[in-house]
């Protein structure tokens, strides 16, 4: 391992010149500077982290806490982790990825051991219980996600209110009276995760004023699941021709089920995804869409963080203007339903 002193020979300068060069505490001339920076280059060296971290008081990392549950889409939670890694890298910061559920023993880990400069925390519920200890700390924080009181927050996220409004008004544009809501799984909504709350919010009172009515019923997802939760949905509202999907798991069976049904879409139901773009074209019926703009969010989430770090952020509430993208899954409502 090449070392700081074999640099400044190398360079044909002082440790300490060397060590300037890389903290930036000291002014070093332009050309001396370059001549250090040509030598780090051709001897391939990198400073020892723990050495930096204790002369500057700076880890130069960035903790995710990222809990991967069995109820939530794991690929969606993935992507913005490594928008967060990449952008981090971008500003000269590594990422801790911590995807245990310890909620605030993670957070008072974190806070209390120098392990990370900052936080980033996903799967926020309305009522989070790590928020009142990063309140209590000077550490900067952002949060991917929108809890019910943003006071003292820094928070990025896509606006799933507005979302769910949208969907309300394509369909309603294009005739349908009767919705149904397929949602997360039963466990999202006991846990009060804000994506899921905020979205139904948008969802209902979009509804009530456009004098729509609006069935909603959480899925596990996976066909067993959806045929039970489809036949509830006809049984209590045979009327329904149009579906508003926000679970991912549940978007092919959906589409499976109808059709065994002989319900074509979307000449008979139509229905709208709250998914990645992905799941959306890849599906067996394209389907019209409000796509989650995951690397969005991380690329965000990391640029408040590193403002809050150098010294130029405040805390602000960042929401993502949803965007409906109308592929084939969607059409006119019948004038008679099944």
């Amino acid at each position: 391992m090449v070392t700081l002193a074999e640099v400044a020979q190398h360079a044909g300068v002082s440790a300490s010149t060397v060590s300037y060069v890389l903290s930036g505490k000291r002014s070093i001339s332009g050309a001396t500077r370059q001549r250090v920076e040509q030598s780090i280059r051709e001897l391939g060296y990198h400073p020892n982290a723990g050495a930096r971290a204790l002369a500057s008081s700076r880890s130069n990392i960035i903790a995710l806490m990222i809990p991967l549950r069995t109820d939530m889409y794991v690929p969606v939670m993935m992507e913005i982790a490594i928008a967060v890694a990449t952008t981090a890298r971008t500003h000269g910061y590594d990422v801790l990825l911590l995807t245990g559920e310890e909620g605030p023993d993670a957070v008072r880990r974190v806070t209390g051991s120098g392990l990370a400069d900052a936080m980033i925390l996903m799967d926020v519920q309305l009522d989070d219980e790590r928020l009142p200890l990063l309140r209590g700390t000077d550490q900067p924080s952002v949060l991917i996600g929108l809890p019910a009181d943003t006071t003292g927050l820094t928070c990025v996220d896509l606006d799933f209110k507005a979302t769910g409004a949208l969907c309300v008004e394509h369909l309603a544009m294009l005739g349908h009276r009767d919705i149904a809501v397929i949602g997360e799984a039963p466990a999202v909504y006991e846990r009060h995760t804000g994506f899921a709350e905020r979205t139904l919010d948008g969802l209902r009172a979009r509804s009530q004023e456009l004098g729509m009515r609006l069935l909603h019923r959480p899925c596990e997802g996976g066909y067993d699941a959806m045929a039970v939760t489809l036949a509830r949905i006809l049984d209590e509202r045979p009327s329904t021709t149009g579906f508003v999907v926000q679970n991912e798991s549940a978007v092919e069976p959906l589409l499976a089920l109808l059709r065994q049904q002989g319900r074509a879409v979307p000449e008979d139901v139509s229905v709208v995804g709250i998914c990645p773009d992905q799941v959306a074209t890849q599906a067996s019926v394209r389907l019209t869409s409000v796509s989650i703009p995951a690397q969005e969010m991380g690329r965000h989430a990391v640029e408040q963080l590193v403002a809050k770090l150098d010294g130029r952020g405040s805390d602000e509430v960042l929401l993502i203007a949803p965007e409906l993208t109308v592929r084939t899954s969607t059409g006119p409502a019948p004038s008679t339903t099944h």
